[in-house]
């Protein structure tokens, strides 16, 4: 039986509201983390927990605003899903699909077929999304389920798998081979009703046993010649491709809010542990080696965020440069985190792997649950591989200057404006206006008022960015189709030039404001955006040749915060999201 949670009420939430999921140490409570670690033990899906999030209209937002949903800015659905995350990444991942299953429909479909599914979204119906198969993996191009004509539209027949909700969705959004050639126009989209489908023309693939997110419904589904209506198709035929490549840049970057919750999950156990640990007669915090880990792990969870949060409004402020922004955000945040967890695990110890001796074993789950994010939806191979594409025109179009536009994009005080998918560029054709701009940045934050450690750290950041464009502008361009390994070590370093420059933007048009607000402690000195340059740092140089006190200040001022609170730079997560 549910029990009624702590705050929202039920049905679709006020577009600013993040669900509040009660008390965790609630054993009553089925977003409790005793629930969690039990269903983790037994493989078992999240049920009862999943139907107190529709409940609560957490599916209104993953519906645009205009067909009944509170779906406006990506920050937003960041938000809710980092808070998801946070509580449960099994929980997260297995609601959260439903967003993913249904963006092809929001970016492409025709009006009355959005409206049509935006109503069972928000009535809580689960939608998968069908993309890979087991014989061809992630190769969309070698995609062999087909969709031939068929009486009244197409006869669809082939196997998905892996396909996370395959057996729970109601619908199925499945990219099949329209065009028996293939090719850039050979493949559509069609949403498929299973209710609809004679029972003999489609099965469920058994549920697949996975090292993380052992609670999810990992399974798939085959289709042997099942009749899809011709009003399943999603856009025009053959602009399957093309939709989806559209479509992952809105998924690559909602999915990083799984990565941010997990750091939020990770630091707050490891925090806990420290307050309250002892070894050889001495606090754990108080050791050095322990101070300057978490440190860093902080600093890293600010870089992560500061990426986030510029990607996700990017989207709407600066749509044609999102297929920079997404890859650089799907490759280097999930990246980021694991280290984060990998650096947490140090400090916990053996701790970190009990199952039941300590907070219920969430340490060692989580270290297995995020090492998915990292995978799906283009794991970091491939979004390097985009980044790499992508060199010629980001080398083109490095004249600095470009900063003087970023205000929309980082004064996290302004509203986003509505999102244009068709304005979703599949190559940044005028490069990346953030890093294009980073030694601008760096430039005014030297002149500025700022504190002089702040303005050394980004004066370092500024040459550090130079060369990495200068590296780039060597860069054979014939290479891009077979990269060397050499190059994905330059897409990592653009990467950091990425989270160094968001953090320069978000101090720079933020830093009056949030001197008085909450996190103060933060901003005044500029102290967290000087340990992201510190930590950026690191990624572009050996760690030795990098000052790192500031990581030490870092620690010292979070513990001095109310119970160890984990600062954050944005609205609803600004609080630390302890639970």
């Amino acid at each position: 039986m549910s029990t009624p949670l702590a705050e929202g009420p039920a049905g679709p939430a006020p577009d600013s509201a993040v669900p509040h999921l009660g008390d965790p140490g609630d054993l009553a409570n089925p977003f409790s983390y005793a629930r969690a670690a039990e269903l983790d033990r037994v493989e078992g899906f999240p049920d009862e927990a999943c139907r107190d999030l529709d409940r609560l209209g957490v599916p209104a937002h993953y519906v645009p605003v205009e067909h009944g949903g509170v779906l406006q800015g990506y920050d937003r659905l960041v938000s809710v899903v980092r808070r998801l995350a946070r509580r449960d990444l099994t929980l997260a991942v297995a609601h959260v699909k439903t967003f993913l299953g249904a963006v092809c429909v929001w970016t492409a479909g025709e009006k009355e077929q959005r409206a049509a599914l935006a109503a069972r979204v928000l009535r809580g119906e689960p939608v998968a999304w069908a993309l890979t198969e087991p014989e061809h993996g992630s190769d969309l191009f070698a995609s062999g389920t087909v969709a031939e004509p068929g009486p009244g539209g197409y006869l669809l027949t082939g196997r998905k798998w892996p396909v996370n909700n395959a057996t729970r969705s109601g619908l199925v959004c499945v990219l099949a081979r329209t065009d028996p050639e293939g090719g850039p126009r050979g493949f559509s989209f069609l949403l498929v009703d299973k209710a609809a489908l004679p029972s003999a023309s489609f099965a469920h693939l058994p549920k697949v046993r996975t090292h993380g997110i052992r609670g999810a419904d990992i399974s798939g589904i085959a289709f042997e010649r099942a009749p899809v209506p011709a009003a399943a198709l999603v856009g025009r035929s053959g602009n399957g491709i093309d939709t989806v490549l559209r479509a992952l840049l809105l998924t690559r970057t909602v999915s990083t809010g799984l990565s941010l919750g997990a750091a939020d999950q990770a630091l707050a156990l490891t925090g806990g542990f420290v307050r309250e640990g002892v070894a050889a007669g001495r606090p754990l915090l108080e050791m050095g080696r322990n101070r300057r880990i978490l440190g860093r792990a902080h600093a890293a969870r600010l870089a992560a965020e500061s990426v986030v949060e510029l990607a996700a409004r990017g989207l709407h402020v600066l749509p044609g440069e999102a297929a920079v922004s997404a890859a650089v955000a799907k490759s280097f945040v999930p990246t980021a985190v694991d280290r984060l967890i990998a650096d947490c695990a140090d400090i916990m110890g053996a701790r970190g792997f009990l199952t039941e001796h300590y907070e219920h074993g969430r340490f060692q789950k989580l270290q297995r649950d995020h090492r998915i994010v990292g995978i799906f939806d283009g794991n970091t191979f491939v979004n390097q591989h985009s980044l790499i594409r992508q060199f010629p025109v980001l080398a083109r179009h490095r004249a600095s200057g470009r900063s003087a536009g970023l205000a929309p994009l980082a004064d996290l005080a302004e509203t986003v404006p509505p999102l244009e998918p068709d304005r979703l560029s599949l190559v940044a054709h005028r490069g990346c206006s953030l890093v294009g701009g980073a030694a601008d940045l760096a430039e005014q934050v030297a002149a500025a008022p700022a504190p002089p450690a702040l303005a050394a750290a980004a004066r370092r950041f500024g040459e550090q960015c130079e060369r990495v464009h200068e590296r780039i502008a060597r860069t054979d361009p014939a290479a891009a189709k077979s990269p060397p390994a050499q190059a994905f070590v330059l897409a990592s370093d653009y990467e950091a030039c990425f989270a160094g420059a968001a953090a320069l933007a978000l101090w720079l048009h933020g830093h009056r404001r949030e001197a008085r607000g909450p996190q103060a402690h933060l901003w005044q000195g500029g102290l967290w955006t000087e340990a992201v340059l510190t930590y950026v740092g690191e990624l572009l140089e050996q760690r030795d040749a990098v000052r790192t006190s500031a990581f030490d200040r870092l620690a010292a001022a979070v513990e001095g915060s109310a119970g160890g609170t984990l600062p954050s730079l944005i609205g609803d997560d600004a609080e630390g999201g302890r639970r």
